[in-house]
């Protein structure tokens, strides 16, 4: 059942980060990030209520909640990495850089949570990097950013995003997915509104047009059923599998950003999106 958790979240978060791209074209990304947050934590916390796991919150270990909040502050610093590099560069190119957190994930997982790592694997983080390093090479679109700014916020999201499965692993064996997604949520919120107001941005929360305020909202609903399928998936299976499969998104956000935001791919990123997908499926083995 975790599986069809795993894949839930990565449809989820595939279509988020076209949602995010359509909101951000003239809005702070900062700021967008701080005002879907609070959006996911609703929904995070109805999904509390609706389960009954708020009464639990007390049998909560000092260890789950350390990790629970480390988790939240790489998510967070993952969220305004990536948003800022989708701002600058495609949303394709930007995910497919961003997804070289599975294979992260896979060694962090190896190293620290004793996962095994098995010929399959090593052949599928193989398929998965050259998969990756062939999506990278999209020609930049109209209205593209100049420079290779977004290159550097992009492999910081990958980074902090291995690290939230890592944390989010440890510190959600012993606590209710919604819970600890709810948890980890309010960190992110407080982080990201902290953020807006330490860089003296609060005055372009007024300044959002309304399209963009509908797309950035959108993203935080479809941003919250990604988290809830995640972290349910998480908890019950292994993150050097879940985590590949919530990177199949890519293949989402690959195709509607050639549907919806007219980027281009050539016969090397189709390849590559197959090599990612391969490489998944192969995992699952």
């Amino acid at each position: 059942m975790w599986i069809l958790y795993a894949f839930g979240s990565a449809l989820f978060a595939g279509l988020t980060t076209i949602a995010v791209k359509c909101g951000i074209k003239k809005t702070d990304s900062t700021v967008a990030t701080a005002i879907r947050t609070p959006i996911v934590l609703v929904m995070s916390l109805v999904m509390v209520l609706i389960t009954g796991s708020m009464d639990t919150v007390r049998d909560i270990s000092a260890g789950s909640w350390v990790f629970l909040v480390l988790s939240g502050l790489a998510t967070g610093a993952s969220w305004l990495c990536y948003f800022r590099a989708l701002q600058l560069g495609q949303a394709a190119r930007v995910a497919a850089v961003d997804k070289s957190s599975t294979v992260l994930t896979i060694l962090f997982a190896f190293i620290l949570l004793g996962e095994p790592f098995t010929w399959l694997k090593g052949i599928g983080v193989l398929a998965i990097g050259a998969g990756i390093f062939l999506m990278m090479d999209l020609k930049k679109g109209a209205g593209q950013a100049q420079g290779k700014s977004w290159l550097l916020f992009a492999a910081l999201s990958a980074v902090f995003a291995s690290l939230t499965a890592i944390l989010g692993k440890l510190g959600i064996r012993s606590v209710e997915s919604n819970l600890g997604t709810a948890i980890r949520t309010a960190v992110v919120a407080v982080m990201a509104w902290s953020m807006v107001f330490i860089t003296g941005k609060g005055h372009a929360v007024r300044q959002i047009p309304k399209r963009e305020l509908g797309f950035i909202c959108l993203s935080g609903l479809i941003t919250g059923l990604s988290w809830l399928c995640f972290y349910k998936a998480l908890k019950d299976g292994p993150a050097s599998i879940v985590v590949p499969i919530d990177k199949l998104s890519i293949l989402v956000t690959a195709v509607f950003s050639g549907i919806f935001l007219g980027e281009r791919f050539h016969a090397r990123n189709i390849a590559g999106l197959l090599l990612i997908a391969a490489g998944t499926l192969v995992m699952l083995l």
